[in-house]
This record gives structure tokens, sequence and C-alpha cells, in this order.
């Protein structure tokens, strides 16, 4: 039986002495171990195959970590990262947690950024290739940035700066033609013309902006990485190499179906189909339900809008059955939210469609183009939750974030009839921006009373001495810890805040004649949250509060139930916590 090459890399250096067949015969054995890996643990499938040999072939030509590579998303890294010291994660199931799915400064010293969110890849390489010259140094300075990345905003600030450098700069632009979905905007006209054409074409973005430029038509060819790179190490000024890969490129399930295979929880590895797949009715359901009533029976003006994520909503059910009014922007949040502000001024209903760690890209669009000017734009925020896969997508900051902002309501529903009802009533209100928290449990179900109003808490159960306020999804945890002291002969009242930006002061009034102790609940950090209003309600007076949620960091490479046991959010926790500190 052959003996792998990989066994043979350990670090970049080990490629320099392979000949191409073993280069070749590599590619294979990394496409089959990233395979292996994601389809057990899901993961980035389609941007990781589709940079194996562009991979291989950097680190064949240049010298990491002297000379540098900045990966956009990073979520691309999984190569880089088995041939640069740290393939046991890839071939070691008992390890396979050992290692971020984005680059991680912790990790190595081939990594300078934990990065997982997009189009940051060539303002971070100016400012490297900048502080190099500036030191006397060299080495080679290379920006790797997809061609959905390009609709980020900040992408063309690094281009437009890049073009001003007069040294070494590679910005390597993987053109796979997609984004996580289908790529949405006029630049993605240049970049085909300059495909047809293998980079001959006229209508050429780079060189309008004053930067040099090179076209590799097959980018998973290996050789042909490896003579592109070979013509442009050391270079003495930015130069941007156009390279066109396929997404996905070697496994036919990935190749298909390239949106849903960007990232993909764990699949058949022969036929490609998910393992666990969801059943049941999902909150997307009641989104396109309302959305369905609001147009067809109740006439509103509505749009659906996204940044370039519609698989989180399922938004191209929507998109289909009413192409005029869906909007994928790209991966380009700031303009989802101001493009919104414009359609509301003008006197639609734009639904701009978030996930919570994503839209933060947004934030001075919330606060400059929404929140002055009190324009009426419904935001639904997904992914409102504790979690820690990495540090770059967190779920945890949007409360502290949304609530804060002047203007803009911010609603947590915690059933199906409570996210209708709040739909419809930001579709036709008129005072301001409303943010939807959309929960992340699974559905509940609960009749509305006829009097509801979104921004009045809602008294599930009447009690004394305790108080439980329970954000959204944490409701169930609420009613759980309510039934357990009741045993300790505690009757708690539990409440379902709604409104997380502005507390209903009458309830929070009501409650301080006859509770002690407030517990507030939420799945987001304490720091900057609901809680935290709450406190500083009863801060002037004899009510103690309690508050449960996440601590204000970065987590990472934690399991849900670890953090939820160290934050205290068990039901045993709590209770115990709630008899601790009654008075």
């Amino acid at each position: 039986m052959e003996t792998p090459i990989l066994n043979q890399i350990n670090q970049p250096a080990d490629l320099k002495r392979l000949a191409l067949p073993e280069l070749t015969q590599l590619a294979t054995e990394i496409r089959q171990l990233l395979l292996t890996k994601v389809s057990q643990t899901g993961g980035h499938v389609g941007p990781n195959l589709g940079v194996v040999e562009l991979t291989i072939a950097f680190h064949t030509i240049f010298d990491s970590p002297t000379d540098k590579v900045v990966w956009d998303v990073s979520h691309q890294s999984y190569t880089h990262k088995i041939l640069t010291g740290r393939k046991q994660a890839w071939t070691d199931v008992d390890h396979y947690d050992d290692v971020s799915g984005y680059t991680a400064p912790e990790e190595s010293p081939h990594d300078y950024f934990n990065i997982g969110h997009t189009s940051t890849s060539i303002a971070l390489a100016t400012g490297m290739a900048s502080a190099r010259d500036l030191a006397g140094k060299s080495g080679n300075v290379m920006a790797v940035i997809g061609d959905g990345s390009l609709s980020g905003g900040l992408a063309l600030e690094g281009l437009n700066i890049a073009s001003t450098l007069t040294s070494n700069l590679i910005i390597l632009v993987n053109d796979n033609g997609m984004s996580i979905a289908e790529d949405h905007g006029g630049i993605y006209t240049s970049l085909k013309a300059l495909r047809e054409s293998h980079g001959t074409s006229q209508q050429n973005l780079f060189k309008a902006m004053g930067l040099d430029y090179r076209y590799v038509e097959d980018g998973n060819d290996l050789a042909s990485m490896l003579a592109a790179f070979k013509a442009v190490k050391d270079i003495d000024h930015p130069i941007v190499l156009h390279v066109h890969t396929e997404k996905g490129h070697g496994y036919a399930p990935a190749i298909a179906n390239k949106e849903a295979f960007h990232w993909h929880v764990p699949f058949d590895l022969q036929t490609g189909a998910t393992l666990h797949p969801a059943t049941g009715e999902s909150y997307n359901d009641v989104i396109h339900a309302t959305l369905e009533d609001e147009l067809t029976n109740q006439h509103t003006p509505v749009t659906a809008i996204t940044a370039a994520v519609p698989g989180i909503y399922d938004l191209k059910r929507f998109g289909r059955l009413h192409p005029e009014r869906y909007f994928d922007v790209g991966i380009a949040e700031q303009e989802s939210i101001t493009f919104a502000a414009g359609q509301a001024q003008q006197g639609l209903r734009p639904i701009v469609f978030h996930s919570g760690t994503f839209l933060q890209r947004a934030y001075d669009q919330l606060s400059h183009d929404l929140g002055i000017n009190k324009l009426p734009v419904t935001i639904m925020v997904a992914g409102g939750r504790i979690s820690a896969g990495d540090p770059t997508h967190q779920g945890i900051f949007d409360v502290a974030m949304l609530s804060n902002i002047p203007n803009l309501t911010y609603l947590a529903p915690t059933t199906k009839q409570e996210l209708t009802a709040m739909m419809h009533w930001a579709l036709h209100q008129t005072n301001g921006p409303v943010a939807i928290r959309v929960p992340s449990n699974e559905v509940h179900s609960a009749p509305l009373a006829p009097d509801f109003d979104p921004q009045r808490m809602r008294t599930l159960h009447t009690g004394s001495r305790v108080a439980l306020l329970a954000v959204g999804s944490l409701l169930p945890l609420a009613e759980d810890v309510a039934a357990r002291l009741s045993a300790e002969n505690v009757d708690a009242t539990v409440i379902d805040p709604r409104d997380i930006s502005d507390p209903d002061t009458t309830t929070l009034s009501q409650l301080a004649t006859n509770h002690q102790l407030i517990v507030t609940l939420e799945e987001a950090s304490l720091s900057g949250g609901f809680g935290e209003k709450v406190s500083r309600f009863y801060g002037n007076t004899d009510v103690h509060v309690l508050n449960f949620g996440a601590a204000k960091r970065f987590n990472d490479r934690e399991t849900t139930d670890e953090l939820w046991e160290e934050f205290k959010l068990t039901p045993k926790q709590i209770v115990t916590e709630i008899l601790a500190n009654q008075r």
C-alpha cells in the first residue's frame, strides 16, 4: 500500500522537496481528509475544497511565516492548518476539536488574526505591509479574498489604500462565482467579464483602481498555481492575482449545491444527505406565513432584504413568490440597513433579515440612518443565543447593541403567536425601527391575550416575593425554575418581558409592592443587557435583583452545556441562588 504523502508533511518547508506528482497526490489526500472530518463534525465544506491546490502551492513557493498570508473570513483555512503543524486535528478523531475553524494566532505562528467575518483581509494586509516597510523588514504579504467578500465596503476601502502602496503586496482574489449563496451586485459583471476573457477585459475594477493585475484560469490546477506564485513572489508593488476556482471542487454534492455546502451540518459522505435533518414547524415557517398574510390580506408594501445570508431564514422561498420584493445586497450589512432606510422613507415597509453576529457590522447605520430618522424598518435578528464555536460568531451581544439605540424598539417573542403579532405590530407602527429577536429554541405555542401589547410585560403566573423575568427563549427555563421553587414553598411570579429595550416600568413598579427579589434570565451578555436595565430601575429601592446571563467575553470552543453551567443558567443553580438570596 502506498504511504500517504501527508505523513511526510509536518511544516510548510516539507513541501519544497516534493515534485508535482507528489503535490498532486497530496491534494487528493487532503481533500479526502477534509471531507471525512466535516462530514462528521459539520463545517465549511465548499470554501475549503475549492482552495486545496491554491494553499499547497502557496506554502510550496512562499516561506511562511516570513511570508505572510491573511485569509479573508478564514473559513477556507483548513488546508493551511493541516500544512502548518495542525494536521492531527483532521487525522485523529480524538483531536477534532483541538483547533478552531478559523485562523487563530494562539494556535500557530502561521496565523495572524482571529477572523470570522468577511471583507477584512485586504485592509489587514495593507497595515501589515506598511508595518513591514517601516521596520525595514522583507517578506511577502498576501491577502486572500473571495469574490463574495468584495461586496463588503471594507474590501473596497482596502483596495483603495492598497493602490497607494509602493512595495510588495499580493491580493489574491479567489473567484468561484459565489458568495455564501450567489453573488449580487454590479461588481460581479466585471468579474464575469474578466473570467470570460481570461483576464483581458477592459472592464477591470482592479486596474481602474490603479493596481497591477494578472489572471489564472484554473486555480484548482497545481501547476498553474505554482507558476503564478513563482511569478509574483517578491514583487515590488501591489498586484491583484485573480484566480478562478470551483467552490466545492472534488465533491459532487458540494458542486451541485454550492449554497447548502458553504457550511453544512454532519452529512453522509457518499450521498451528501444531512444526517439529522430538522423536522416539524420552525420559526421560519411562522415568519413566512406572516409575510404572506401581510402581502395578500393586508396589502402591506412589504419588502424582504438580506445581506448574503438567505439560507438562515429560507428567504429564497419568499423570493420565488415575490421576486420584485426580494433584495439580496451581497455581503454588505451596512448597505442592507441604509437601503431599507431609503425604502421606508419612500413608503415601503422593509424587513431586513440578519444574523445577530453579522448585524454588528452595521451599527452606525442602525443608529444614524434608522434611529435618528425614526424610520419604520423591521429587523429580524437570528442566532441570539449562548454558544462557543469560535470567538468570531457570538450570539450574545445583540441585546446590548440594539436595546441601547435611541428610538429603536427591540422585542423578544417567546411563542409563535407572539412572533406573528410582533411582526404585524412592527409593520404597522410609525414610531421608528423595530428589531425582533427570533427565538433560538424549538417552536412554542400559547394563545395571545386580546389586549396584546408588545411593549407591555405579560404575566404568565402571579405569585409573590420572587418574580422571574425571562427573555425570549429562556421563558421555558423560568417555568421550570418556578415549578422547582413551588416545591420549596416559593410561589414565584413568571413574566415574559417582551420589550427588552425599554422595560415596562408600570409592571416593574407593581412588582415592587409585593416582591422582594426580582430575577432576570437572558441568553445574552449581562453587560449592557436587559437585566442591567431592571437592576437600574430598582437601584434606589429595597427590591433585590439577581441577573442571570452570559459573561462579557468571546467564548471559544466550549460546549453550550459547559457555558450554561458556568453562567449558572441551569434550573438547579438558579433555584439555589434564589433560595440563598431570599430575605
